[in-house]
């Protein structure tokens, strides 16, 4: 696994190279988990995003990135299921969530992720408002608007995705 620093830096040349404009906040890994975040530096669960791999249950593994608003749940079980084409999925494991991503677990995000991980985006996170990701450590937050969220490649907006 990368240092924290090499994978922040992937991160930010990700963004710049797909001219999506984008605020940094640093922060200590113990307040990378949302609900400490959100409290510590003043931002709202509705302008946090949560990136959540999900993977299927049977081989060959198949994955994809849900982000979802904080104070939301991904319906996993129907739309998530459905749009990755699986029968049943659940929620990745830390340690495959690492393995399949690069990144490390609580400051997984949706930029610079393996081409063959769809982004699948629900449809509320949308409009100019500045929204927080995780910046690929639990060390660094990513501030972007929610409609660059899907200017990203492989990335899909599917209603009912959270609730």
């Amino acid at each position: 696994m990368e240092t924290a620093e090499a994978i922040e830096a992937r991160v930010r040349a990700f963004l710049t190279e797909l001219e999506i404009p984008y605020e940094t906040i640093a922060c200590r890994p113990d307040q990378a988990d949302t609900a400490v975040f959100c409290e510590v530096f003043g931002i709202a669960p509705e302008a946090s995003v949560n990136t959540i791999i999900v993977a299927s249950k049977k081989e060959p593994k198949q994955y994809a990135a849900c982000l979802a608003l904080a104070h939301t749940r991904l319906d996993v079980n129907r739309v998530v299921r459905k749009e990755m084409g699986v029968r049943k999925c659940s929620f990745a494991s830390f340690e495959e969530t690492e393995a399949v991503t690069g990144m490390l677990s609580g400051g997984v995000t949706p930029f610079d992720l393996p081409e063959a991980i769809p982004i699948l985006i629900d449809a509320r996170i949308v409009g100019d408002h500045l929204m927080w990701l995780g910046g690929g450590s639990r060390s660094l937050k990513i501030g972007v608007r929610a409609d660059d969220l899907a200017r990203l490649p492989n990335a899909r907006v599917i209603e009912g995705l959270a609730g």
